[in-house]
């Protein structure tokens, strides 16, 4: 199990019901979260997944994401 967490622009909870999906199919469910008080609006994972699929699935709706 590794952690990785980004920088990303997910600022509300509306952004987060749109990233749900895609994050839960990529990662699992209780394996990630989103810190929308940090000033990165850090997305945090702990699971075995790797940067290139994370980052495509937050692209792939609509978000940015980089690796902090």
């Amino acid at each position: 199990m590794q952690e990785l967490k980004f920088k990303t622009n997910i600022k509300c909870t509306g952004c987060l019901a749109k990233v749900t999906p895609v994050l839960n199919e990529a990662v699992g469910a209780n394996n990630w979260e989103v810190d929308l008080e940090a000033p990165n609006k850090t997305l945090k994972i702990t699971a075995n997944a790797s940067e290139a699929d994370i980052l495509l699935a937050v692209k792939g709706v609509g978000f940015e994401a980089e690796k902090i």
